[in-house]
């Protein structure tokens, strides 16, 4: 065992020191990566260790950035993309929807693109606009992508492991507000599949289902209403495309009612999806509607009111309050 508690920063960079030494083709490419460690430094250390060859600090140019990457992959490298942060990847949308996304099928499976993209995604850290987007519905939604998020720092290592050794395209949504959350990491335990939801809390009243920076937000609700006598399972869904919708199924079956939480807005979310898919699936399950939290359907606003934006203890258990009243 090499257990050790982490936080999310420490995990990440501990996979990418790891898969940088065990492949000589992973490259980490980004704004400010090398000589600054990244403006969250998540990458800290790695270039004096591996060099300006291996952990290379690129111009401020998204577009330009992921267009080099998929050039690299197409010559065998891995390379393994920041974006600073989640508003600046627009830039490099074309590149990554029309080329990344693509360029497998195009060739009729000849081609592979290894490349990971990570994005620190989401709100509350008190940033200026642009810096707290959750913009993982627009990349769910293009075929050909794969797009998760781990919650915890034992996932944040091996899922960002999983992605570097996948022959697809990875979109690897970071939850900065959870950066510093500490959790035991174990880098010789063999992780499940990379696009597998997990049960973290078992419950029998009703399914709380999240990703990323929401699922402890989550078990905080599942804890407050125990208190009150309910039993509240929560799923961390670790992967926004594919989605686990057999693990959903399962306990949703088991609970019989399902909310769905996410800091994205809720309109066109990914919650509507899981929404629509187990209606169909659990119509004779279900003792209520399957109910969605997140944020409202309106620019990310300054920082001073994103506590009214961003979904809380308070609206998923309202969300709860809900469904077990029908």
């Amino acid at each position: 065992m090499s257990a050790e508690k982490l936080s999310i920063v420490k995990a990440i960079n501990a996979s990418l020191r790891a898969a940088l030494e065990s492949d000589p083709k992973v490259l980490v490419m980004g704004e400010d990566v090398g000589k600054l460690g990244g403006v969250f430094r998540v990458t800290d250390g790695l270039q004096k260790d591996f060099g300006e060859d291996r952990v290379i600090d690129t111009p401020l140019a998204e577009s330009g950035i992921v267009g080099t990457a998929i050039g690299l992959a197409l010559r065998g490298y891995r390379p393994v993309v920041e974006i600073q942060f989640d508003g600046f990847v627009f830039p490099a949308y074309d590149q990554i929807v029309t080329q990344l996304a693509k360029m497998h099928a195009r060739a009729l499976g000849k081609i592979k693109l290894p490349v990971v993209i990570r994005i620190p995604y989401g709100g509350a850290i008190g940033a200026v606009e642009h810096h707290s987007e959750s913009p993982e519905a627009l990349f769910a939604h293009v075929a050909g992508l794969k797009v998760v998020s781990p919650s915890n720092a034992s996932d944040a290592y091996w899922m960002l492991q999983q992605a570097i050794q996948s022959d697809d395209p990875v979109i690897y949504f970071e939850p900065k507000r959870r950066y510093h959350d500490k959790s035991e990491v174990d880098t010789e335990a063999i992780p499940g599949p990379l696009h597998t939801a997990r049960t973290v809390r078992s419950g029998t009243d009703l399914t709380l289902a999240a990703y990323g920076p929401m699922v402890k937000t989550c078990l905080e609700a599942a804890s407050a209403a125990a208190e009150e006598g309910r039993s509240l399972e929560v799923l961390d869904l670790r992967s926004m495309s594919p989605i686990d919708f057999d693990g959903i199924q399962a306990s949703v079956e088991r609970t019989r009612r399902l909310v769905v939480v996410h800091e994205a807005p809720v309109f066109l979310g990914t919650g509507a999806e899981i929404a629509a898919r187990i209606t169909e699936r659990c119509f004779y399950h279900l003792e209520a509607p399957v109910l969605r939290v997140g944020g409202y359907h309106a620019p990310y606003p300054p920082s001073r009111l994103e506590d009214e934006y961003l979904p809380g203890l308070d609206r998923v258990l309202d969300a709860v309050d809900r469904a077990l009243a029908y």
